[in-house]
């Protein structure tokens, strides 16, 4: 369904992914975080390495996450007690400090958010490590999107929310209280990538070479931003172009500084 019957707005907000999207997926936390996911299969059900692996992968197809199918399966898991567990043994010293990126999200006026599946908790770790934490003026989290899920009596009471569900996309524009139509959304996954499209945002897909389903824009690093949408530091007001807070010049800087950094 498209919300949105003008294309050419200007954003005045931006929704960022966190993992693989504000770092890329050769730090390592991906895979890390995989393999604390079928340890925690193998340590608290008794699963065999093997079958941890085969459960890991399948539940995440039909549900989207290991969380989220374990509680629609039946499988009594306390939220927190599975993120600490599978976040509480990433690498994070593997995540460095972007200045290059600092400068560019700096330069960006419009608002600006994070929204992700992982806990809050494990957002904030990132976000210090990338040296971002204050580049953000919320960040939309699991806890954001399940506010019922501690109150629930039994695992299937309240099933697990995580993008790519619409309603997980809905919670977020509402949350943020943004116009779909004049927000930018940023995400490494293309199936998040088209249920944001789906719901009116305009989206940008980063880490790959070539647009999926739904994807207005695509960046193989977050940090070539301004070259695939220049239009985020250039309004639009009856047909013409106003700068927004940055002059010609800044923006040239910020094109540079990402072309020395490729």
């Amino acid at each position: 369904m498209d919300f949105c019957s003008a294309t050419n707005s200007p954003f005045d907000c931006l929704l960022f992914d966190l993992d693989d999207t504000l770092y890329p997926l050769s730090t390592g936390i991906a895979v890390a975080c995989k393999r604390n996911i079928e340890d925690f299969l193998v340590e608290k059900f008794g699963f065999s390495k093997e079958k941890a692996s085969t459960a890991r992968i399948e539940l995440f197809k039909s549900y989207g996450s290991t969380l989220a199918g374990l509680r629609a399966l039946g499988y009594d898991i306390d939220a927190d007690d599975y993120h600490s567990f599978v976040h509480g043994r990433l690498p994070y010293d593997a995540i460095k400090p972007d200045p290059q990126l600092r400068n560019l999200i700096k330069s960006i006026v419009q608002r600006k958010l994070i929204f992700t599946n992982s806990d809050r908790t494990h957002a904030i770790k990132v976000l210090k490590r990338l040296g971002l934490l204050d580049c953000f003026e919320q960040i939309i989290s699991f806890e954001t999107i399940n506010p019922n899920l501690p109150n629930s009596t039994r695992p299937d009471e309240f099933p697990v929310v995580l993008k790519p569900s619409t309603e997980a996309i809905k919670t977020a524009i509402i949350v943020a209280n943004v116009d779909p139509c004049r927000t930018l959304f940023l995400d490494d996954n293309p199936r998040n990538i088209a249920a944001g499209k789906s719901m009116g945002l305009s989206t940008v897909l980063v880490g790959k070479q070539e647009k999926s389903d739904g994807a207005d824009y695509v960046v193989e690093n977050v940090n070539y931003l301004p070259k695939a949408v220049p239009e985020l530091w250039v309004g639009g007001s009856d047909g013409e172009d106003q700068r927004i807070a940055r002059t010609r010049s800044e923006i040239d800087a910020v094109l540079a500084a990402t072309a020395v950094g490729a």
